[in-house]
């Protein structure tokens, strides 16, 4: 016993209680983990979505070769990835496969940490979850709950995120005509403000939160149903299957919704300062298409659907 009556109370070495200063906790490093893996997919993924955007604005800057399709018939087949990417390489090397780059880490940082803040002051402990003893409505009720909750989620972050996507779309799709009007992050911001203002940093935006939204309550629903209707309480692996049921449904349901993504990116790069006597595509046109629906027709227009697929 100490003076005064105060007992002490040993405390073990090897447990540090933690404060201030005394470095991150768990749920910080698997914070700045998740982080770093999520900039390290982007890396990794970026070429396969430089040589996706420069097929989706129409740049075919290699022949198409003859082939046989699967009844015997002879067609022509447009360059396949590694092709593209070995013609991206021939003209600017190999880092040239990574232009845009850094605006694409960026955003892809910023939303993540955005979802993980926003995950934490709405927590899904707070959230009532599906279970096989709800009715219908009960199930329903919850399915909404929980899908408004990655809607949420999904829009904040998508927004955050849309003016690096911008500028990074408008990056690469320099590569058609040559142009280096958006050199770096800083001179592209700068060009997007004076030229466009403020509603420049948000071209696109519209289309790709009506493909999340969909893709989101589309998903949910068809997983809910399949789950609940589809699989068999009394089978073995009901568990199982049911866990992959969403993921599954999110790659049927991403055929569904790419059109949205489609037209959000061109309307990115459409009518950006691009030379039209140059650029052998078609978001460079004389009367520029920034409004959704204007955009989605002319495409329709132009590639009669199969420029969606």
């Amino acid at each position: 016993m100490r003076a005064g009556g105060m007992a002490a109370i040993p405390v073990s070495p090897a447990v540090i209680p933690a404060g201030p200063g005394m470095g991150p906790g768990p749920a910080e490093g698997a914070d700045a983990l998740f982080v770093a893996l999520s900039a390290g997919f982007t890396v990794l993924s970026h070429p396969l979505l430089y040589v996706k955007l420069l097929v989706q604005v129409g740049h075919e800057p290699l022949p198409p070769t003859v082939g046989r399709n699967l009844l015997g018939r002879k067609v022509f087949y447009l360059p396949g990835f590694f092709t593209y990417a070995r013609h991206i390489v021939e003209v600017d090397g190999k880092m040239g496969l990574f232009r845009g780059l850094s605006p694409r880490i960026l955003s892809s940082v910023l939303s993540t940490i955005n979802r993980e803040q926003v995950k934490k002051a709405f927590p899904l402990e707070d959230m009532e979850h599906v279970s096989n003893k709800d009715d219908v409505k009960t199930s329903l009720r919850k399915v909404a709950k929980e899908t408004c909750h990655e809607m949420m989620i999904q829009c904040v972050s998508r927004i955050i995120s849309h003016p690096l996507h911008v500028i990074s779309m408008r990056c690469m799709v320099q590569f058609v005509g040559r142009e280096l009007k958006y050199s770096n992050m800083f001179s592209s911001v700068r060009t997007i403000w004076k030229e466009e203002g403020l509603l420049g940093f948000f071209v696109g935006l519209v289309p790709h939160i009506l493909g999340d939204l969909i893709f989101l309550w589309c998903c949910n629903l068809l997983a809910h149903f399949i789950n609940t209707y589809a699989v068999d309480d009394n089978f073995n692996q009901a568990s199982v299957i049911r866990s992959y049921t969403k993921f599954v449904m999110g790659i049927a349901v991403s055929m569904l919704t790419y059109p949205f993504l489609l037209v959000g990116d061109l309307m990115a790069v459409n009518n950006c300062g691009g030379n039209s006597s140059e650029v052998p595509a078609y978001f460079f046109v004389e009367r520029p298409h920034q409004q959704l629906f204007s955009l989605t027709n002319f495409i329709w227009e132009k590639e009669a659907n199969h420029r969606f697929l």
